[in-house]
């Protein structure tokens, strides 16, 4: 989930940083176009880690983000630090995966509910020539990979809308480091280099422009470090991991490469100063956006993942139908098959309405893009319906027509008042009569 009003506003702490972080940027150049690595990652895709070719360094003039051997940024680019060893982000297998996110939940939440709930519009505050580059950067990129939901921002305000570019910027090259064209030459060192560069983003020691944009987004909304780290852990998942046992691992993995994404976007988008909703709730659906719109990938994507020699599906739950993984790998479409795909598109529907509660919640400048998503996710479970189960063979997808006819119907919605304020409205009426 990624508006305009009970929004926290910076804290004393944040805005200090912001400031310190202004003084830098604005001694500096505004930074020429980076020299880096093709991008060629699909936008929205599960991380995979697939065997790509390595990615090959453009042509000055280009402006790409797909390694981590950017242009740095301006004259302040920090020395990356030695690589070391990053701890695990959570630790005792005995700890059920739900409640582990739950405290990363409560933690996210605590954040925000304690920074003031001040609106967030107006004209932006002036910045630096080489950030205001590094934003308009992000925004291309947005628009270049993400179209619709590049639309749908259009609606936030412009410093909100900048956040998310750079958010949804970072969680992109993040993905591609295993999912991208130099995926088959990442290591885990290569990944505990890039947390420790997301340290140094929160920090306000950004490396390129890139790192610029997402470090003056840190300093401005009140975002935990957290859901960052914890999607890198994913991506460590994914080098080393191609089976869950149950849902329980499942869970955790959904958590980390997707659940992270709104927990990281809610700070932004802020909750509606008509809301009755407690803090942690919002970001409860949020993370349940998270979760429904990665296990619907892994729904359509089974064929594909099988190709790949992986099954991102509870192994428990197969055994339970009746089903191996020689079932999967050969591809047939069975009653037990569709039995087994019915319970799961059953329980990520269950998550969209969670996030469907929470989604009215926000900003009602920020609904639009968190609807449309919903919609337009949910609409892929229909096509895998429509298409007999057969997720071996063909790719549900949603007709582009079907995409455009949504956007509407996801405004329609973004219109709509709180739950939490109806619900209120309602039981305050029922006590009157």
């Amino acid at each position: 989930m990624m508006s305009t009003s009970r929004v926290p506003a910076s804290s004393p702490a944040c805005a200090a940083r912001r400031r310190q972080q202004h003084d830098r940027w604005s001694s500096s150049a505004a930074p020429g176009r980076m020299a880096t690595a093709a991008f060629v990652a699909k936008a929205g895709r599960g991380r995979r880690g697939r065997g790509a070719a390595p990615c090959s360094v453009r042509a000055a003039g280009s402006d790409t983000i797909g390694c981590l051997e950017a242009e740095p940024w301006g004259a302040v680019a920090p020395v990356l630090p030695e690589l070391q060893v990053a701890a695990p982000a959570h630790g005792g297998d005995a700890v059920p995966s739900e409640q582990r996110v739950h405290e990363v939940v409560l933690k996210q939440a605590a954040l925000a509910a304690a920074a003031p709930r001040t609106a967030r519009g107006g004209e932006p505050e002036p910045m630096a020539g080489g950030l205001k580059a590094a934003f308009e950067r992000c925004g291309e990129v947005c628009k270049e990979y993400a179209k619709t939901f590049y639309l749908a921002t259009q609606l936030m305000t412009p410093e909100r809308r900048r956040a998310i570019w750079a958010i949804y910027v970072w969680c992109r090259r993040t993905d591609e480091l295993v999912d991208g064209p130099n995926a088959s030459h990442i290591s885990a060192l290569a990944l505990d280099r890039w947390e420790s560069r997301l340290e140094d983003i929160f920090a306000g020691r950004p490396y390129d422009m890139l790192d610029a944009a997402l470090s003056d987004t840190v300093a401005s909304f009140p975002v935990d470090i957290q859901p960052f780290r914890d999607m890198i852990e994913g991506m460590r998942m994914d080098l080393t991991k191609s089976r869950y046992r149950t849902f329980d691992e499942l869970y955790l993995y959904c958590y980390y490469v997707a659940g992270t994404v709104g927990l990281m976007s809610v700070p932004v988008m802020g909750v509606s100063p008509e809301s009755r909703a407690a803090t942690e709730t919002v970001y409860k659906g949020a993370l349940a956006l998270g979760l429904a719109n990665q296990l619907t990938n892994i729904l359509r994507d089974v064929g594909e993942d099988a190709r790949r020699g992986r099954i991102y599906l509870p192994q428990d739950e197969l055994e339970i139908a009746g089903l191996s993984e020689a079932d999967i790998f050969s591809g047939r479409v069975t009653d037990e098959w569709r039995g087994f795909m019915r319970g799961q598109i059953t329980r990520a529907r269950a998550f969209f309405r969670q996030a469907e509660e929470a989604a009215t919640e926000l900003n009602q400048e920020s609904r639009w893009p968190v609807w449309a998503s919903m919609l337009l996710y949910r609409q892929i479970l229909d096509e895998i319906e429509a298409n007999d189960y057969d997720n071996f063979t063909k790719r549900a997808y949603v007709p582009k027509t079907k995409k455009l006819m949504a956007l509407p119907k996801a405004y329609l919605r973004s219109l709509m008042p709180p739950s939490s304020l109806t619900q209120s409205q309602q039981r305050h009426y029922s006590s009157l009569t």
